[in-house]
This record gives C-alpha cells, sequence and structure tokens, in this order.
C-alpha cells in the first residue's frame, strides 16, 4: 500500500483492494447540467469513480470521490453512480465502501442534485442491515453529504485534513473554528457516535477497512467468517481475574492471538464495542469499562448491538456495573438509552453470551444482556456479586434499627454483610436461582465461551410478528 500523505482518488481504491482487482463502472458518465458557470468545465466521471474488486479475496464495490472535479461535489449523475453500485450490492451480497471528500452539493444543479441526494439516501436505508457499509473521510464532509457517512454501519477519519460537520464551525451561534472546530475529526470522534476512528495515515485507515471488511460478514445471508488460527480454543489465561476492572484487557486476552478491532473507542469510554475473535469466528463484544453506564455508552452499545444482530455476530457482554450516572444532565437523557438499549438485547436473536466478571447491581446489571433479556448463556466468575445493590449498602438499609443499637457497628455491618451475600447477593446464589447457568473460574472464560457459542451455531429463534418495534 501507499506511503503517500494523501492519494487521489484513484490511488485509494489501488491502495484498498487487492492488487490489480478493481473494475470500473461508469467511467465515462458525465454531469448533464451545462448551467450557471458550468458549462466550460469537464466532469470527468462527475468527480466519483464507481466499481468493484476484491479486499482478501472476498467482492466488494468501492466509490471514491475525485475532489479534483468540482471539489468533488454531488450532482445528479454523481449520486446516481453510486446509486446504481448500491443496486449491484444488494443483488450480489457484498460490502459497499465509500472514500469520501466532497464539497457537497452542488450547487449548479439544484433540485436534481437534491432529488440524486434523496435517492441515494434511500439506497443506504434499504441497504441497512442486509449489506455491510463502510465510509472513510479523507477531506471535507459537510451539510447534506454529512448524512452518507451517519447512514453506513463504520466511518473512519483522517486526523488532519477531515471535517464531518452539517453545519459548518463558523455557521453556529456565537461560534467560529478558531474558538471551536466541531468539524475537526478530534471533536467529532470524542464528542458524537457519527465515527468509529481516527488515522494518522491513509495508509492506516484503509489497511482498518481491510480489517474489518475481512472480519464481517458479506451480507445478513452469510453464514459468517471463519479466520483460521493457531491459537489454542482451549488455552488457559493465568490471573485474569486480577483484570476484572480493565475489560479491555480482559477482551483482548481472550481473544484468538490477541486480536481486537475496537470501534467508537473515543466516545463513551464507559462502553466498550469491540471485534474480536474466537476460535477463527468474529464475535461483537460490549463490555463496562467503567462502573456506571451514561447515556452515550447506552447508545453506543445498543448501535452495535443492533449491528451484530443484523449480521449474526454472536454477542459476547462483560459485565461489571454498579449503576448509571447520576448527573442533573444525565436524568434529562438516561431513561430513553437505557430503554432502547435494553430492547436491543432483547430483540437480537443472534447467540447471545454474558460474563458477570465483579459487580451486577440493580438494573444496570438487567440491562447488560442478562438472562431476563434473553441471555443464552449467564456465566459468573466466583467472586461476582449480582443484586439489587452494594450488599453493604443493602445491610444499613434493611437493619437500619439494629445497627444503630449495635455496639461495634462495623462487626455487625461485616457479619450482615457476609450473610446477604451468601444468601441473597453471591454468584452461587444467582445460579441456585437460575440467573447464572454456570459459575467458572476466570482462567477458563475462553474456552467455556468458545464452547457455548459452538453450542449456539444452529440457534433459530423467532419473534412475534410485526411490522417493526417503536422503541
Amino acid at each position: 500500500m501507499s506511503n503517500k500523505l494523501s492519494l487521489s482518488a484513484s490511488d485509494r481504491i489501488s491502495a484498498l483492494l487487492d492488487d490489480a482487482s478493481f473494475v470500473e463502472i461508469g467511467a465515462y458518465v458525465k454531469a448533464r447540467n451545462t448551467d450557471f458557470n458550468i458549462q466550460d468545465k469537464d466532469t470527468p466521471k462527475d468527480g466519483v469513480i464507481t466499481g468493484y474488486g476484491v479486499i482478501d479475496g472476498n467482492l466488494v464495490y468501492v466509490y471514491s470521490q475525485d475532489v479534483t472535479v468540482l471539489g468533488g461535489s454531488i450532482g445528479e449523475m454523481h449520486a446516481k453512480k453510486i446509486s446504481n453500485l448500491y443496486d449491484m450490492a444488494m443483488k450480489m451480497g457484498a460490502p459497499v465502501i465509500g472514500l469520501i471528500d466532497c464539497a457537497g452539493l452542488r450547487l449548479q444543479e439544484a433540485t436534481d442534485a437534491l432529488n440524486a441526494f434523496g435517492e441515494l439516501y434511500m439506497k443506504q436505508s434499504m441497504a441497512s442491515g442486509v449489506i455491510p457499509q463502510i465510509t472513510a473521510i479523507f477531506g471535507t464532509c459537510g451539510g447534506g453529504a454529512a448524512l452518507i457517512p451517519t447512514l453506513t454501519d463504520f466511518t473512519f477519519m483522517m486526523k488532519d485534513g477531515a471535517s464531518l460537520f452539517v453545519n459548518s464551525p463558523n455557521a453556529l451561534d456565537e461560534n467560529n473554528s478558531s474558538k471551536l472546530d466541531t468539524s475537526a475529526a478530534e471533536y467529532v470522534s470524542v464528542n458524537t457516535a457519527n465515527v468509529d476512528a481516527v488515522f494518522e495515515t491513509e495508509t492506516e485507515l484503509l489497511e482498518a477497512v481491510r480489517t474489518l471488511v475481512d472480519i464481517l460478514p458479506c451480507c445478513n445471508e452469510d453464514e459468517g467468517k471463519v479466520n483460521p488460527t493457531n491459537d489454542n480454543m482451549n488455552r488457559i489465561i493465568p490471573n485474569l481475574d486480577s483484570l476484572s476492572g480493565d475489560a479491555r484487557a480482559v477482551i483482548q486476552n481472550i481473544s484468538d492471538e490477541s486480536f481486537l478491532l475496537e470501534v467508537k473507542k473515543d466516545f463513551a469510554a464507559d462502553i466498550i464495542t469491540a471485534f474480536i475473535r474466537l476460535n477463527g469466528v468474529t464475535v461483537g463484544c460490549v463490555a463496562n469499562q467503567e462502573d456506571v453506564i451514561t447515556t452515550a455508552g447506552a447508545y453506543k452499545a445498543e448501535e452495535f448491538v443492533n449491528f451484530c444482530d443484523s449480521f449474526d455476530i454472536p454477542i459476547v457482554t462483560l459485565v461489571n456495573v454498579k449503576g448509571f450516572a447520576a448527573t442533573v444532565k444525565e436524568e434529562k437523557t438516561i431513561s430513553k438509552a437505557l430503554a432502547k438499549l435494553t430492547y436491543a438485547y432483547s430483540n437480537a436473536t443472534a447467540a447471545k453470551i454474558t460474563v458477570l466478571m465483579d459487580k451486577a447491581y440493580g438494573t444496570a446489571y438487567t440491562v447488560m444482556g442478562s438472562k431476563a433479556l434473553g441471555a443464552d448463556m449467564v456465566f459468573a466468575w466466583p467472586g461476582a456479586v449480582i443484586g439489587t445493590m452494594e450488599p453493604e449498602m443493602a445491610v444499613k438499609i434493611i437493619y437500619d434499627d439494629e445497627l444503630a443499637a449495635a455496639e461495634d457497628k462495623l462487626a455487625f455491618i461485616k457479619e450482615k454483610k457476609a450473610e446477604y451475600t451468601e444468601a441473597l447477593s453471591g454468584a452461587v446464589s444467582a445460579a441456585a436461582r437460575g440467573y447464572v447457568d454456570d459459575i467458572i473460574e476466570p482462567d477458563a472464560t475462553r474456552k467455556r465461551v468458545i464452547a457455548a457459542m459452538e453450542m449456539l451455531l444452529s440457534k433459530r429463534e423467532d419473534r412475534p410478528y410485526k411490522k417493526h418495534g417503536t422503541i
């Protein structure tokens, strides 16, 4: 792959695809409009190269916008070329990859361009959940064009030179780009759920797209990718319980050869969403990295669960949570976000495996892929504490009068806490009630999850007939 700092539209395609595999479609298409100072301008390919090729032998459809042709702006024929690509990809069941460098709507084509935008949005909407859609932003992506990447499944962005916005920073009340560049990759990746990763070089970005294509199913009817691995499926991982506070480390340790592709890493740090491989099979992981769930974290997890379920990718959830973020700002939004997360887990029919690592308190535990929401297998580490709240707090509430009368309050709390944990909050107690399927040693997590996943390969689960849910 090229090491150029900035590649041309055609160079990007060549760097992305396997050598000499690209076949162009619509190479002779040009703009039809000749009004408003465009009549003397040449519009080769109408500013976008479209076609198909392969990535590690996987068929993909690709379009790459050419910023040298009217700024890469989207006009009638430009959009129609991309729409045609979607039609072909849907017929063949193959991903669409968009390489974005676009000045936005082509003003000279007015309603023709606007209608073409709408037709493209429609194609993307129809393709959602049928084929993977990936976009990579190398330059400007603003206005109506900003909907194109946000209608896709995954969006990567260059750290320098790329921008993503509906309204430019200078168009925002009391703001300008020198004060706060709300279109910059760093801002967008941290403050919105619109970008999955930011890269220093185009080479790194394109390699990430290749990796994503390599691990994802080609379409929703594909049985999924199985990548050969030299890693032992029964590998024991010593001292894994010492990492219970760092879910990212746990995920990487249980994955084949430590493979980890995290998405939206910079956004909502309380939740991790990542792809790993277990015994060669692509798996989606959702995990608590902090002990509370935020609104942003709930939305991040919900979107990821929905994607995995759409393509029947097994979902592994690692739980270590004690509650929800408690601020005035969070209180305005968190209930709806949690409802959406609850619905995503409940509605998902993909294989669902949950591991309770440490704390599993209250409703926060319930919404994280619990048995009540349809988890197929729930495992708990021996030290996991599962219940309505932290046992010590529960004891203080339950034994309020007795605690006030106790001579040695610390000893009283310690005694009652142990009793309460054993009876109502320990892993054994939860297993006795059927909320946990088995208590496993942390070092055996990898092999037990793989065994459960293998058992669930033939899973079939129906839902009540409905057009769609409303949550």
